[in-house]
């Protein structure tokens, strides 16, 4: 009976963190927002670096494997550690970390498109991908601590349908940004997108990137 009375009390005690949930999934909507506006600024890349269809799709190439190569090198760092380097920084902080990667990698985009080529963009992508794949690591169990465990995966899964709507919107955002419609794009729209465009795009990315690590960083809603 004492056992199940102390089981009540501490259920009742575990309350959402609400403003702090709130704050996370900001993130979770950057992920979808710029992975799927990748799939408009493909097209740009093909016709301004004359690539064929196989080079092309190296962009979606160099974002998606950074995921995968940043978790596992976050693994491998740990085991030779001997301790989670995220949980050594704190879920916090790691979040913050990962969006200033991304923000560094959208500086080094605009210098790319300018100057670096096409390779250069490849590896831009990488690296704000790389920030991604950090933000993923530490978002997800944040979002389970910000209340009771049993209802964590609830929480994970508002994160899911935010990175979905980020998913949904972000072509469209990134369509009207560059090319003013949402119609098909033509060849002749791609041939004819200003270079300033893109830059001012990236521009605005790398600034959603640190006003959301500068938001994490001070809110004092977030512990």
């Amino acid at each position: 009976h004492n056992r199940k009375t102390v089981t009540i009390m501490t259920q009742q005690t575990i309350k959402t963190n609400y403003s702090a949930l709130s704050t996370l999934v900001t993130v979770f909507f950057f992920w979808g927002f710029i992975a799927s506006g990748n799939g408009v600024f493909i097209p740009f890349c093909k016709n301004y670096f004359h690539l064929d269809q196989f080079q092309s799709q190296l962009i979606d190439f160099a974002f998606y494997g950074a995921y995968y190569l940043g978790a596992l090198l976050l693994f491998f760092i740990s085991v030779f550690r001997k301790s989670d380097l995220v949980s050594g920084w704190g879920y916090k902080r790691s979040i913050v970390y990962g969006l200033l990667f991304s923000f560094l990698g959208s500086l080094a985009m605009i210098a790319a498109v300018n100057f670096g080529g096409f390779s250069g963009i490849l590896v831009r992508l990488f690296i704000v991908a790389l920030g991604f794949s950090l933000q993923q690591t530490a978002a997800q169990p944040f979002a389970i601590s910000l209340g009771d465990p049993a209802t964590g995966t609830s929480r994970v899964n508002l994160g899911g349908g935010i990175n979905s709507f980020g998913t949904t919107i972000g072509p469209i955002v990134v369509a009207i940004a560059l090319f003013g419609s949402t119609a098909a794009i033509t060849d002749e729209q791609i041939a004819a997108l200003s270079l300033s465009k893109v830059i001012i795009l990236y521009t605005c990315v790398g600034a959603l990137f640190i006003g959301a690590a500068a938001l994490f960083y001070f809110s004092k809603k977030v512990p």
